[in-house]
């Protein structure tokens, strides 16, 4: 294909796919969004948006490439190097502008912002001008900014706001040492968890663990949890409530569940399901107060149970239709990652299903994606490079993010059937969820 034939394709990908997406939001919606809209679009708040997420990663993706196709290459390459975005969605957050614009939708002037949030009007100006050329808040008039569907984000209420925040504030101080932990003897070939780039600057301030740092600061460990519920609702997990044919399981047991952000839904969406959340005794002290508010009636007609579990010392409870890992396998190196999984394993019956549901590393060439199509892992069409370039971009940007938090990594799929197997599982089936995937094994 000429390189002209390569655009005209991109072309069309990026039509067909922005239609894809308007005819979406017109489905679940009265319209489509506006930039400058002051609330959400009611698709924003819905728990399955993989159609649209797709036709997103489509357009993100084929945009991306056609336009570092046509630019010269010294233009892109100082953007990636001198996008300050998440220092200026730093200050945003910290001053707490989302808020106070809040309570004046029609906007406010910079110098009343500016008192308020206590800093220097013409400083804040400059970094709130950075954010509105990119979408996020809006320039209603001169020196008058207002909230839109993107700064709402940026408001303390929000959990992908959490999110933003410790990846603004703590995760940004990490990624400035990457090269010096590369570089450094005892960090740079480790994968140990205490070896991680997070754990380089923390005994800089004289503390030994990512747990220290956590319990250290009771807004920071308050933030981070909700952050991770931020981080379900950014991935668009529970959307896999709606593409696994869960009427045909009868027994869950969600493995390291926490308060049951997963498990809890599942509860009230299919009542036939006999639920067993596992996790540290200490957090389902937190668990049962969730379950007994948000789903009282799954407590009293006995569908959940809660049993204490260590994943690195036993096994969960033996014979359950399906045991679901969510964001737990990514959090740790290879070594611990098969300790988990053998013990799943050993539960498991001949009936048995391992639901793993993390992002999975695209492959970024077209010699290898037959064993990911034969899967059920979506491809992108050419001339797009097969993992949808930036259209999947949070995914590599959140393999960087395991790796300075954790030491640990995100996987591609070749990676997950080689520790399945290891394990004694078989990969059977991939769900693409567009941001994220879910992985079915079964015993080997």
């Amino acid at each position: 294909m000429s390189g002209e034939a390569q655009l005209e394709a991109l072309l069309e990908i990026i039509n067909s796919s922005a239609r894809q997406a308007i005819a979406e939001y017109k489905n679940r919606g009265t319209s489509v969004p506006t930039l400058d809209a002051p609330e959400f679009h009611s698709l924003d708040l819905e728990e399955d948006t993989v159609a649209l997420k797709k036709a997103i990663r489509l357009l993100e993706g084929a945009c991306q490439q056609l336009c570092v196709t046509l630019a010269p290459p010294q233009h892109t390459v100082i953007n990636f190097a001198q996008s300050y975005d998440w220092a200026c969605i730093d200050v945003a957050i910290r001053a707490g502008i989302a808020d106070i614009l809040n309570e004046h939708p029609e906007g406010m002037h910079i110098s009343e912002l500016a008192e308020l949030a206590h800093l220097e009007k013409g400083k804040l100006s400059r970094v709130l001008r950075v954010l509105a050329s990119k979408g996020c808040f809006t320039l209603v008039d001169t020196d008058v900014f207002a909230n839109n569907r993107l700064s709402l984000i940026l408001r303390s209420s929000s959990n992908a706001g959490c999110l933003v925040r410790i990846h603004a504030q703590d995760v940004s101080q990490v990624a400035g040492v990457l090269y010096e932990t590369l570089v450094d003897p005892e960090y740079a070939t480790s994968y140990e968890p205490d070896k991680a780039p997070l754990i380089y600057v923390l005994k800089q301030k004289g503390l030994a663990s990512f747990f220290d740092w956590i319990k250290e600061d009771d807004e920071r460990r308050e933030h981070y949890h909700r952050a991770m519920i931020g981080l379900g609702e950014i991935m668009g997990s529970l959307s896999v409530l709606h593409h696994y044919p869960w009427e045909n399981v009868s027994t869950v047991c969600d493995v390291g569940a926490s308060i049951g952000t997963f498990s809890l839904p599942l509860a009230k969406k299919f009542p036939h399901i006999k639920i067993t959340d596992q996790d540290l005794s200490e957090v389902l002290v937190q668990a049962k107060d969730v379950w007994a508010k948000d789903a009282p009636e799954v407590l009293q007609e006995q569908r959940v149970e809660f049993i204490p579990l260590n994943f690195f010392e036993e096994s969960p409870v033996e014979g359950k239709d399906v045991y679901y890992l969510r964001n737990i396998i990514h959090d740790w190196p290879d070594a611990k990652a098969a300790v988990i999984l053998r013990n799943v394993r050993k539960a498991m019956g001949p009936h048995s299903r391992l639901l793993i549901h993390d992002y999975v590393l695209a492959n970024g060439n077209r010699k290898s994606v037959s064993t990911s199509e034969s899967m059920g892992a979506d491809i992108a069409p050419e001339p797009m490079l097969p993992n949808f370039g930036a259209g999947n971009s949070r995914m590599y940007q959140q393999d960087l993010n395991m790796w300075f938090i954790h030491n640990a990594k995100e996987r591609t799929l070749a990676d997950s059937i080689s520790l399945g197997a290891g394990a004694g599982l078989r990969l059977e089936k991939v769900y693409d969820l567009a941001e994220s995937a879910v992985l079915e094994f079964r015993l080997a």
